[in-house]
Parts: structure tokens; C-alpha cells; sequence
């Protein structure tokens, strides 16, 4: 698909006045919390800020990336930075996979805010689709954002770049009653898959709970999806599981315990990453938008 970045951001930046969308902000536990959107009419693009009143924004997750899937996957504030778009009108193969490629704008960005691990982001999400049916629906999730520490959590539309615009390239009427001063709990335990003695052994990983990774047990490692068919098990899960291969617990760092598909040591070395969480990751390998979301 031809991709028209220039497009949104006309879109984003036009105003007018009709139609209502409301945005959520749900505590799932364990600090997580999912940012949704519902309405009458389609959003188009999303200009939003999300602040905490205590600690920092650590994550976001849970967003899709790319055209025609049905969601908002273009990120105007770090499009030019990070998708080549060749002189067919094509975006480079592979482009999308690029990690940097998040909807959250550099804090050098007219209007934007701090960023990741302040108490501030600034997200901007948009559609683009030729084909009716790759339209994003009514209702959804947008992404989930991960804070440091119990707080309230907040969500303003972005005025500087865009606010929420419709299909029409009219400005929406945003409800955020239920986004305002939302309290987040962390240090909760939630875990309820069958190894809770395991989960506590490995540290309480937070990606081991169903509710903020429910592939987890399916061989997805970073809770993120790849590509327009939404694979869920695919080459980043691969690296994380390589870079845990064969570790014991001790020697794991950052999300490598996240490979532990498993949730079981494994041989005399006692490894937590090893051949069985690489069976469970080759009989999910890119599945399209799969596996389905069931871990325990």
C-alpha cells in the first residue's frame, strides 16, 4: 500500500468541532494500564498526553504498527525518523520492525513531553488504509503504559499536535471523564497461571502475568506484535530467547527471564531458558495476529 504520511498530518492538524470520542485509562495490575478509545464516529488520529502524579512512565506496549491492520499503527512524530519509504511509494521491507518506531514523540518535539521514565508522554496514533475493511473499528485499545510506582494516572488531548481528529478531518469532542486522576496500583500481586511458586523463585516478573502478557506462555516474549500480520511469536522473541539460552538464574538480565515460556527450570544446570521454551516459540512462529491471547 501506498503510504501517504503527509496525509495525517494534515489531518492532525486540521480543527473543527463535531462528534464525541471517550478515552479510557484501565489499571490491569502490576503498574499496567491500558489506554482505550470508543465513539460514534472513527478517530482517524490520536494526539494524546499521559501523565502520572507520582514515579515515571517506564513502557508502552500492546499497540500496533503499520497500515491496513485494522488499528493505529502510524506514528507521525517518529515516522521520518525511522520508515524509509522507497520511491515506489512502498515502505522498506522489514520497515516497521524497527523497535524505535513507538508512538511516543521526542521530548524535542514542539508540544511534546518528557518521555519515557519522566512523569509525561506525548503519543500520536493514526490510521492509514485504502481498503474499508482495514479500518480501524468503533472501539479499541490503543496501547498500555507501564508506571513506576502506585499513582494517578491522566490523559489530555495534545493540542499542539492535533488533538483527536475524525475520518472527516473534523476535531473531535473528547470525553475523558474516564482518563482523569485514574489511581494505579503497583506491587500487587496478580499472577494466576499454576507456577506461582516459580514466578516468585524467578523475581515476579510483571511479563508473566496473564493480564499485561497473555502470550507470555506462548512463546511471546516482549508482549509486542511484528509486521502487518501481527505476529505475536516472531524474530524479537527469537533474539531475547537466544540472549537467555542456556542461562541459569542468576546470569539473566533485563526481560530474559520473559523466555521462560515454560516457567520451569530445565537439566542439572538448572537453565530457565532452554530447548523446551524454544519448542513452545517454534509451534507459535508467526502465526498471523496469533497465538490467541489465553495464558493462564
Amino acid at each position: 500500500m501506498r503510504v501517504f504520511i503527509c496525509a495525517i498530518a494534515v489531518v492532525m492538524l486540521t480543527t473543527s468541532v463535531w462528534a464525541d470520542i471517550s478515552i479510557t485509562a484501565t489499571d490491569l495490575g502490576g503498574g499496567v494500564v491500558e489506554i482505550a478509545y470508543s465513539g460514534t464516529e472513527r478517530a482517524r488520529a490520536f494526539a494524546l498526553d499521559i501523565t502520572v502524579d507520582e514515579g515515571s512512565i517506564i513502557d508502552i506496549g500492546n499497540f500496533l504498527v503499520g497500515d491496513e491492520n485494522n488499528g493505529y499503527g502510524i506514528f507521525p512524530a517518529n515516522f521520518s525518523r525511522y520508515i524509509t519509504v522507497l520511491e515506489t511509494g512502498e515502505v522498506e521491507e522489514g520497515g516497521w520492525n524497527d523497535p524505535n518506531y513507538t508512538p511516543v514523540a521526542d521530548s524535542n518535539d514542539p508540544g511534546a513531553l518528557g518521555g519515557l521514565n519522566t512523569n509525561g508522554i506525548t503519543i500520536e496514533m493514526g490510521s492509514l488504509y485504502e481498503d474499508i475493511s482495514y479500518a480501524p473499528p468503533f472501539s479499541g485499545v490503543l496501547c498500555t503504559v507501564t508506571c513506576s510506582e502506585s499513582c494517578q494516572i491522566s490523559v489530555t488531548t495534545n493540542a499542539t499536535r492535533g488533538n483527536v481528529v475524525l475520518e472527516d478531518a473534523s476535531e473531535a469532542i473528547v470525553d475523558l471523564t474516564g482518563a482523569t486522576n485514574v489511581p494505579v496500583t503497583v506491587g500487587v500481586v496478580l499472577y494466576t497461571g499454576p507456577d506461582a511458586e516459580e514466578w516468585i523463585t524467578v523475581g515476579s516478573p510483571d511479563c508473566w502475568i496473564s493480564s499485561v502478557n497473555p502470550r507470555q506462555c506462548l512463546g511471546d516474549a516482549d508482549g509486542l506484535s511484528q509486521g502487518k500480520q501481527q505476529y505475536w511469536v516472531s524474530t524479537n522473541d527469537l533474539d531475547i530467547l537466544i540472549a537467555a539460552w542456556n542461562k541459569p538464574l542468576g546470569s539473566l538480565t533485563g526481560n530474559q527471564i520473559c523466555a521462560d515460556f515454560d516457567h520451569l527450570p530445565q537439566g542439572k544446570q538448572n537453565f530457565r531458558v532452554s530447548t523446551n521454551d524454544l519448542d513452545i516459540l517454534i509451534a507459535n512462529w508467526n502465526q498471523a495476529n496469533g497465538p490467541a491471547p489465553d495464558c493462564p
